[in-house]
């Protein structure tokens, strides 16, 4: 058995609830982390970013025009791809206020990189991925474990549904990462769809118009330069790829780990690190990741900056041994395993053959601990 099971199977058995020492161990490691020097601004770092953004768009779009229409441009559309991807976890720097100390300027780098040159809406990305980090993995309050394709839970897989996603459902495993190519457009989409919504949207003017000059600039621009045909293969190219990009990137992170219950309160640290998993690698996976393959460092101080997140895992993770708080890291071909087998058997009606450990006594869904 894992050894977080045990030890928190023990915590609630004894208490009836979270750890009651677990607000003190994170005081403890956030004087440590603080004292290190981890939640230091990198100014430098992130201006240069800043300022490379526009640069090399205008290159990519001078580029394309001077390509012109020629079936070579669908390279370019892998290239766009890379390029809006790489742009967005710059977008999903600042939206964590990991670039500024002032969160005006931070929610509007986060406007101007998310809506203006991405797509996506902040506000609606916000909304979404503040509720993800508040309750990882929890069900009933984690939007990124109830999606309406895939099932994460026998719950989800059970529910009533035509028979046709039924069987998609039940098939799942094999259909993830083929539906992430769908991803892009689903971003795109939603964005939109929120905004124009009747729920209140802070700077609902500024995100409609950035997202019109972004979408329909960009689609007027292919259309003017490609023909037809290719037009619609170079966005379906783009569209695909850089979803798939983004679910790659995101898909390690959490799924496939421990479910929390929503009748279950865990304190903050292990919260956060028992439902997380960190992807292990050199420097240029922190740069394919975007620095999410730290995702338990990142969730655990979601405003240290992008850089630091190297420096303090191995700091993180001898904290957590030290405090018996299981700090789960694997390779990203191993993480992807994982996720596969995880929602194969959620999809094909599989009681998971591990209890939750975050109860005692009582019958839990949860995935394996890795």
């Amino acid at each position: 058995m894992n050894p977080d099971v045990a030890s928190i199977r023990k915590t609630h058995a004894r208490t009836g609830g979270p750890n009651p020492h677990g607000a003190s161990e994170f005081a403890d490691l956030a004087k440590i982390v603080k004292t290190a020097g981890l939640m230091r601004r990198r100014y430098g770092y992130y201006w240069t970013k800043l300022l490379c953004v526009p640069l090399v768009f205008a290159i990519a779009i001078l580029c394309f025009v001077w390509i012109g229409d020629t079936w070579w441009q669908m390279f370019t559309a892998v290239g766009f791809a890379v390029l809006f991807t790489q742009t967005a976890f710059l977008g999903h720097d600042a939206a964590h206020r990991q670039i500024f100390r002032s969160g005006r300027w931070n929610d509007w780098i986060s406007l101007i990189v998310g809506d203006l040159f991405i797509g996506m809406s902040y506000g609606w990305w916000q909304h979404k991925h503040v509720r993800h980090h508040a309750n990882p993995n929890r069900i009933g309050a984690d939007p990124d474990i109830d999606l309406p394709v895939v099932a994460f839970t026998p719950d989800q897989a059970n529910r009533p549904r035509p028979p046709l996603l039924r069987w998609l459902i039940a098939h799942q495993g094999a259909f993830f990462f083929p539906i992430l190519l769908l991803e892009g457009l689903s971003l795109h989409a939603s964005s939109v769809h929120r905004v124009f919504q009747r729920r209140h949207v802070d700077r609902r003017p500024v995100e409609i118009a950035f997202l019109a000059v972004r979408i329909l600039g960009f689609l007027a621009l292919v259309f003017l330069v490609l023909a037809p045909e290719k037009a619609a293969v170079f966005l379906a190219v783009e569209l695909g790829l850089f979803g798939f990009y983004m679910g790659m990137a995101f898909a390690p992170n959490h799924k496939g780990m421990p479910l929390v219950p929503a009748s279950v309160e865990l304190d903050f640290l292990r919260r956060q690190v028992l439902m997380s998993r960190n992807i292990r690698g050199n420097r240029f996976i922190d740069v394919l990741m975007g620095g999410l393959n730290y995702q338990i460092e990142h969730h655990l101080f979601p405003s240290m900056p992008r850089p630091h997140l190297r420096r303090a895992a191995p700091l993180i993770r001898a904290f957590c041994l030290d405090h018996t708080v299981t700090y789960t890291e694997t390779s990203l071909w191993h993480s992807y395993g994982i996720v596969l087998r995880y929602i194969n058997r959620v999809g094909l009606g599989e009681r998971d053959p591990f209890e939750c450990p975050l109860v005692a006594a009582r019958a839990s869904i949860g995935p394996p601990v890795t």
